[in-house]
């Protein structure tokens, strides 16, 4: 599309096969965000596209991820806050007409298979070389390693016994995280052998009962351990505790996205051919129609210059 929209706290690009999303850095943008910096979202990594009421006179564009595609989304499971998702641009309410448009060019170009789970990741991790200063010890990872460098501050007895720990990525299935914006968060490596995942939600302070997310999987899913691990993170030299001002999530969750790509890829799961449908390189004339007809409005408001007017139109007619 070659188009943008700047909302609040971030600018989307829309390009001919994905959308690149630019942070801003400023005093009120999240933290998380700013770590992001950037982010390009291939299309095919969309299900679905929404715009709905925001707080305060805004409006919300959300751009939903297929499940599997985003290695951040991922290692998160469920627990960013709304405020943090980087898939969710804010826009202010007169903007809304705008926004309409754009969310309908993006549910055009989903693609057949945008409701199935992907099965690898679409969208770029976090570059490594990364580290983090935890609760009990400082997390460092430079694209083939993990390690783990104890305080004796804040280190258990049985991690300093265990001594400093690195953890190849090809020795690892997956990674546990759990926010540090709740009461017990940890960051938890995996073990290739000693895999745990959860029927539900976790249980208190890494008993071995959390959501695992592991290699060739976008989802928990039930098993039995293989190798005990121990009940504890704060207890298992594989994990490093979070705490007050420690593991905070633009630092820790990065970090827990970049290794789980990092071991996906050297894990990789067998990806099956992929369909392609007749005729998917055309599109329908009734809604190329309805387009122009938006498009039309919108230049009529004034909301598209003479110049946009005229290329989109050259570039929606040549799609029929």
């Amino acid at each position: 599309m070659g188009d943008v929209l700047a909302g609040i706290h971030a600018t989307w690009e829309f390009d001919t096969d994905s959308v690149l999303i630019r942070f801003e850095r400023g005093i009120r943008t999240p933290k998380l965000f700013q770590s992001l910096r950037e982010r390009r979202v291939p299309h095919a990594a969309l299900s679905s596209v929404t715009l709905t009421p925001g707080k305060r006179g805004t409006v919300v564009l959300h751009a939903v991820p297929r499940p599997g595609a985003d290695p951040l989304l991922e290692a998160a499971a469920g627990q960013l806050k709304d405020g943090c998702d980087p898939y969710r641009l804010v826009l202010p309410a007169e903007r809304e007409t705008l926004a309409e448009y754009y969310a309908d060019e993006l549910r055009a170009l989903l693609g057949p298979d945008a409701a199935e789970p992907a099965d690898r990741f679409l969208v770029a991790a976090p570059e490594a070389p990364m580290q983090f200063k935890a609760y009990d010890g400082r997390a460092g990872f430079d694209g083939d390693r993990v390690s783990f460098r104890w305080f004796w501050t804040g280190a258990s007895t049985a991690k300093w016994k265990a001594g400093d720990q690195t953890f190849p990525v090809t020795e690892l299935s997956g990674v546990e995280w759990r926010s540090p914006e709740a009461f017990d968060g940890y960051l938890r490596l995996v073990p290739r052998g000693q895999e745990y995942a959860a029927p539900g939600p976790g249980t208190g302070l890494g008993t071995g009962t959390e959501p695992v997310t592991r290699l060739g999987s976008g989802t928990v899913q039930n098993a039995q351990p293989m190798v005990p691990r121990p009940a504890r993170a704060d207890q298992d030299p594989a994990a490093v505790v979070f705490g007050l001002g420690y593991g905070p999530v633009h630092e820790s969750l990065p970090f827990a996205a970049a290794v789980l790509e990092s071991v996906r890829r050297k894990h990789p799961a067998p990806a099956a051919p992929a369909a392609v449908p007749a005729g998917a390189g055309r599109r329908d004339p009734a809604d190329i129609a309805e387009r122009i007809r938006h498009l039309g409005e919108l230049h009529r408001a004034g909301l598209v210059t003479d110049d946009e007017f005229s290329a989109k139109k050259a570039q929606l007619l040549a799609e029929l």
